[in-house]
């Protein structure tokens, strides 16, 4: 076990075995060359469960988010991308291997048992040895590779830790579970678990008698004050330093603002409502101010990218290094999130766990001076199965494995960009179960409304996207050929998957 004051040194010395990683040949030509003809460094940022319209740049009137919205001004904004999946396993698996979840291994959240105390963390099923992902690329491209934050795909000793995943280094959650708090009682640091200043509490399935929701004294049995985000920072901001005269990816992926409702006390204090009902949750701890809270959540995720962007103009790697913005699938209501009052989809329909659009189109954003115009503004319609190959175009990596996706790269710096045929998304989750496809006006989404044992009742609805961006008008009756049309692509674009209950006949 390691200490919090332990963490430092420990970071340097796996920092140090990063760097002998790459070939004396591979170092010595770094350490030579300009900065504008070495490979670029990338950073691909993931926050968790953020809304579309949860950023200045996608129209946010309340919460601040001033770095972000630099990004966008400095860079790119995407107005038609999308995730992986509407909830977090199956969004970052596509992610990782470049399979949409027709073809990946990871087509939904799945447990390994255990629950949400440290001494039953086994994680999320976990990627199979041997998986492609866009870490091996990049290493095979001849890059010092990190993922820090939440990891989700392989809990501690699985086959799917990030270390047996093509990371030099990783340091964060393992189990997406532990991530609901984020004041835990520790974090890993690869292999190593990394004890927190924060005593245990549990945060789920509470029974609260003669709680007085209106004390704010009452909540101080919730509170703890050592932040994972703040030490899952300080170890990107590290590792870049260490990092900075050889290409490197660092797969950066916050677990805020995921429910629960936590955030410093200083950054809560930044926003004032009038209105504040405290969140009576069944499922999670209640919170005494729910709104500023989650506002706080999202303005606490915008500082600490800020001192990412600064820690890359401060070493001078900011002309060579590409940053992506995303969220891992859409806002939920769950912890107390009031959606309506933030609007936090802005125009979009639905929300996490559904495959209508607030569930699945992320506010995402590109930067990298000299390359990117800036304020500029791409339609084209991408998703997380395309990010493997655009790294690898990015990093001269030619790919072998077959991936979903196609390179965005063209898009990013203002050339012809090919387009996908169409795009799939399935969500094998019990009646929420769904699949559909987006082909370019047209949005289909095919529910499976009853069960398994009892039969699928399939309920067909049909949108224009470019008419109906909130997809209120269903066209499925008025447009039988089209319907016809995909709901054969729909069967075509799938292949069973090994878990069972992830097939849907």
């Amino acid at each position: 076990m390691l200490h919090l004051s332990k963490i430092a040194v420990t970071v340097g010395l796996i920092f140090s075995v990063c760097a002998c990683s790459v070939s004396e040949e591979s170092s010595s030509a770094n350490s030579q060359v300009s900065r504008d003809t070495a490979k670029p460094n990338v950073i691909f940022i993931m926050v968790d469960d953020m809304g579309y319209g949860e950023l200045g740049s996608y129209g946010q009137k309340i919460i601040r988010t001033p770095h972000l919205d630099q990004m966008a001004e400095e860079g790119m904004r995407f107005s038609q991308f999308y995730a992986g999946s509407a909830v977090c396993a199956p969004s970052r698996a596509s992610l990782m291997t470049g399979k949409h979840t027709g073809h990946s291994q990871i087509r939904g959240n799945y447990d390994m048992g255990g629950g949400f105390d440290a001494e039953t963390e086994y994680g999320q099923m976990p990627l199979k040895p041997g998986t492609t992902t866009i870490a091996t690329v990049m290493k095979d491209a001849g890059y010092v590779t990190a993922a820090i934050g939440k990891w989700g795909l392989g809990g501690p000793g699985s086959q799917g830790e990030p270390n047996k995943q093509g990371f030099d280094y990783f340091f964060g959650y393992l189990d997406q579970r532990q991530a609901h708090n984020h004041t835990p009682t520790h974090l890993w640091s690869n292999t190593q678990w990394v004890k927190l200043d924060n005593d245990p509490f549990k945060m789920h399935h509470l029974k609260l008698e003669n709680f007085d929701y209106n004390d704010a004294s009452s909540y101080q049995r919730f509170k703890r004050d050592d932040f994972a985000q703040d030490h899952l920072n300080s170890a990107a901001l590290d590792f870049i330093e260490a990092n900075k005269t050889q290409p490197f990816f660092l797969y950066l992926s916050y677990a805020m603002p995921h429910a629960a409702l936590q955030a410093p006390d200083e950054e809560i204090e930044q926003y004032y409502f009038d209105i504040d009902p405290p969140a009576k949750e069944d499922y999670y701890m209640p919170t005494h101010k729910p709104r500023a809270t989650r506002a706080a959540m999202v303005s606490y995720t915008d500082k600490h990218i800020g001192q990412v962007f600064a820690k890359l103009k401060s070493l001078g790697l900011d002309e060579n290094t590409l940053v992506i913005f995303t969220s891992d699938n859409g806002a939920a209501p769950e912890g107390g999130v009031d959606m309506a009052f933030f609007d936090t989809n802005g125009p979009l329909k639905g929300h996490k766990r559904q495959l209508y659009e607030g569930g699945i189109r992320m506010p995402t954003l590109a930067w990298w001076p000299g390359k990117v115009a800036p304020n500029s503004v791409s339609d084209h319609i991408g998703a997380f199965w395309d990010v493997m190959p655009t790294l690898a175009d990015v990093a001269g990596q030619s790919q072998n494995n077959a991936s979903d996706g196609i390179s965005f790269l063209p898009a990013l710096v203002g050339s012809q960009q090919p387009e996908h045929d169409y795009l799939y998304w399935e969500f094998p989750h019990g009646k929420k179960a769904a699949q559909a496809i987006r082909d370019g006006q047209w949005k289909i989404i095919r529910f499976f409304k009853g069960s398994r044992l009892k039969g699928y009742q399939e309920v067909i609805e049909l949108y224009d996207l470019s008419k109906d961006i909130g997809e209120t008008d269903n066209l499925a009756s008025e447009q039988p050929d089209l319907v016809n049309k995909y709901l054969k692509l729909m069967d075509a674009s799938r292949t069973r998957s090994d878990i069972d209950k992830w097939n849907f006949n």
